[in-house]
Formats: C-alpha cells, sequence, structure tokens
C-alpha cells in the first residue's frame, strides 16, 4: 500500500538517498530543503506526484505554510522523517561562534518540532503514523569537538521519548540512529576517513525498508537503522 511520506533536509545526503528509495518503490514523497536550485531539480525529475518545496524548518511559519500545502494536496503523512540537520565545524565548544550554535539549536531541535507542530495534528485524527526524528550515534555518546551537535541529538532523543509517552494507541515516535554514512556532514568532522564508510545510497537500500516498516509496535523504543 502506498504511503505519504514527509522528509526533511531531502536535497542531499540522506534525505535525498531516502526520497529516491521511497519513490522508487511506489510511494509519494514529500520533501523540503533550503537550497532553491536543488529542490527545483527533484521537481524536474520526479513531477507533480511529489512534492518538493523550498523551506527553512527553523522558521516555523515557513513550516506551517508548507504543512498546510502538502496536507491539501496529499491528506496526512503515514511517515514523518525528520532528518535535516547541521554541524559545527570541528572545534571545542568555547570556540563555537554564538550564531553557529544558535543556528544547529534552531535547525536540529526547533526545526523538529516545528514540523511536528504542523504535520502530527491530521495525523492524530486518524490516530494512526509513524514520527521518526533522527538522532545520531552522538545523541547516545559524545566526542570532543562536536558538543554542539551532540547537545541536539541528546536533545532529540529525549523530546521523541516524551512524545511517544503522549501519542495514542496506534502511533509512534522514534528516535533513530542512522548510523555512520558517508555524507558531507561526517565529512566534515572525519576529513578523508569519511570514505571508509557506505555512502547515502548504499544506507538507503537497507534503511529506505526498515523504515517502511516501522509501526505502532515501535513507539518509544531508540533505534538504529541496520549496517
Amino acid at each position: 500500500m502506498s504511503k505519504v511520506i514527509v522528509v526533511t533536509g531531502a536535497t542531499q545526503g540522506l534525505g535525498r538517498a531516502m526520497s529516491a528509495g521511497f519513490i522508487e518503490a511506489g510511494h509519494t514523497v514529500i520533501g523540503c530543503g533550503r537550497s532553491a536550485e536543488k529542490i527545483a531539480a527533484l521537481s524536474k525529475q520526479y513531477g507533480a506526484a511529489h512534492q518538493f518545496s523550498v523551506v527553512d524548518i527553523a522558521d516555523d511559519r515557513s513550516v506551517q505554510d508548507w504543512a498546510s500545502s502538502a496536507i491539501d494536496q496529499f491528506g496526512p503523512p503515514d511517515l514523518l522523517l525528520n532528518n535535516a540537520a547541521q554541524i559545527n565545524e570541528n572545534a571545542p565548544l568555547w570556540e563555537v561562534p554564538a550564531e553557529d550554535f544558535d543556528s544547529i539549536i534552531d535547525v536540529n531541535i526547533k526545526g523538529t518540532a516545528n514540523t511536528i507542530r504542523h504535520f502530527l495534528p491530521v495525523m492524530l485524527e486518524q490516530q494512526t503514523g509513524v514520527v521518526v526524528n533522527f538522532s545520531s550515534g552522538w545523541g547516545r555518546s559524545t566526542s570532543a569537538e562536536v558538543a554542539s551537535y551532540c547537545a541536539t541529538k541528546w536533545a532529540i532523543e529525549g523530546l521523541t521519548q516524551a512524545l511517544a509517552q503522549e501519542l495514542p494507541r496506534g502511533m509512534a515516535a522514534i528516535p533513530l540512529n542512522p548510523g555512520i554514512i558517508n555524507t558531507e556532514l561526517l565529512q566534515s568532522c572525519f576529513g578523508s576517513q569519511a570514505a571508509h564508510y557506505p555512502t547515502a545510497e548504499e544506507w538507503a537500500e537497507t534503511a529506505v525498508p526498515f523504515l517502511l516498516g516501522l509501526s505502532a509496535r515501535d513507539n518509544g523504543k531508540q533505534l538504529t537503522a541496520p549496517g
């Protein structure tokens, strides 16, 4: 059965790879990103059966307008995947500029809350659907020089666990550690060592069916993508 799937950060990395995998499997994707050029390319590639929009998820009004348009066209999502995230350049916490720290908090935490605020109510009306908030290995452990990113992903773990307790039976909220994947984000931390890990496309081959298989029985579980 075809699902309606919302993907934030759909223009690159895991988001783009997931979107391609879901579409190939016959599902409808509602994706967003901040690059107008990349959104235009996705819209041209996949056509009107899907929706790709320029959205800054840190801007609540922008998310509200996007969600309203998407719901009007496609109805409530079956899967809401809060994937979009930023990371600071490797540095001790006291050397991370205030504007960089603020941006990471705004995208990684507030952006997730914004999409939940505007997509979840229509899902609640149906009392079905799964919310997956992308965490990280750094949401369950820590490393030096990525303190701000760790802070946001630990926050995602707590936010999602609490949300799971608020949902009715038949729904789920899940914090997901996607694993270690060779994306631009990983390259910024690991440098050339990132090449030792799977690409986003390789990751999506197992992650897409895994995500499609999540259900209410997984509510509140701290899960890690296979592979």
